[in-house]
C-alpha cells in the first residue's frame, strides 16, 4: 500500500481493549499505530471548549453534547491534525471497536485511494446510494446521496483533512453529523462497499457513548431528530448530491 499509514483511535486508560488494538496493528494491510484519544475526564478545559453550543449552522443541532461525544469529535480532529501536519498524502482512521476481514478490506482499501479531497467511508453496514465512481474486484465506490452516521473506519486525504478541521474549529454537534455536511466543510465524503469492516463494540465492554432515557425524552428527541433529518436532506439535495 505504499505511502499509506493508519491511526487508530484509543483511549488509554480502555486497557480492556490494548489486545484488541495490537491485533489491528497487526493485521493492517499498512503500518498503523495508536492515536491516543482525547480523554473526557482529562482533557483540558480549552480543549473541551472548542464544543460551542448554539454555532450558527443550518440546520440547528437539536440535542446538547455530552462530554464523551465532545471527546470523540476531538480525537477525530486529532486524527486529522496529524494527516496535515506529518503532510501525509492520506491516512486510514479506525475506531478502537472494529475488526476486519482481511479478504475484503484490502480491496476495499485499495479502491479508496487516490483522492486528496475526498474522505472514503469505509461503513460496517450498506446504507447508502449514490453515483458510482470506479469498480473493482467486487467492490463500489460512490458519492452517497446521503452520508451515513458513523466513524468507524475512514480514508482520509490530506486536502480533505485540512478542510475539515479549518471548518471545524469549533463544532455544536457530533462528528458523524459533521461529516454529513459537506456543503459546510468542502471536502468530498465517498463511501466504498463491501468492506470488511465490523463494529465489534458489544464483545468489549458496549460503547461509550450513552442513551437517552424516560418515555418523554425519548418521544421529544424522536420528534427533534426526525426534523433535523428533513432539514439535513433538504440541504443535501442543495449541495447537489440528491439529484
Amino acid at each position: 500500500m505504499g505511502d499509506l499509514s493508519a491511526f487508530i483511535i484509543h483511549l488509554d486508560r480502555a486497557t480492556d481493549r490494548a489486545a484488541h488494538v495490537a491485533r489491528m496493528i497487526a493485521d493492517l494491510p499498512v503500518p498503523g499505530e495508536v492515536l491516543p484519544a482525547v480523554d473526557a475526564r482529562a482533557a483540558p478545559a480549552g480543549e473541551m471548549a472548542r464544543h460551542a453550543p448554539g454555532a450558527p449552522l443550518d440546520p440547528a443541532y437539536p440535542f446538547p453534547l455530552s462530554d464523551t461525544e465532545v471527546a470523540v469529535f476531538l480525537s477525530h480532529r486529532r486524527a486529522w491534525g496529524e494527516i496535515v501536519s506529518r503532510g501525509l498524502p492520506a491516512a486510514l482512521v479506525l475506531e478502537d471497536d472494529v475488526a476486519l476481514d482481511l479478504a475484503l478490506f484490502p480491496q476495499a482499501l485499495a479502491l479508496a485511494r487516490g483522492r486528496e479531497y475526498a474522505v472514503v467511508r469505509l461503513p460496517q453496514k450498506d446504507r447508502e446510494r449514490g453515483e458510482t465512481l470506479a469498480e473493482a474486484a467486487g467492490a463500489r465506490l460512490i458519492r452517497p446521496v446521503e452520508v451515513a452516521l458513523g466513524m468507524q473506519a475512514q480514508l482520509v486525504g490530506r486536502g480533505a483533512a485540512a478542510r475539515l478541521l479549518a471548518a471545524s474549529e469549533t463544532f455544536d454537534r457530533p462528528v458523524d453529523v459533521f461529516l454529513q455536511m459537506t456543503w459546510v466543510h468542502g471536502a468530498d465524503v465517498l463511501s466504498v462497499w463491501p468492506t470488511g469492516v465490523r463494529d465489534i463494540s458489544a464483545s468489549l465492554g458496549g460503547s461509550t457513548l450513552k442513551k437517552r432515557k424516560g418515555l418523554g425524552a425519548r418521544l421529544s428527541a424522536e420528534l427533534g431528530r426526525a426534523r433535523f433529518r428533513r432539514r439535513m436532506a433538504d440541504l443535501a439535495r442543495r449541495a447537489g448530491r440528491g439529484g
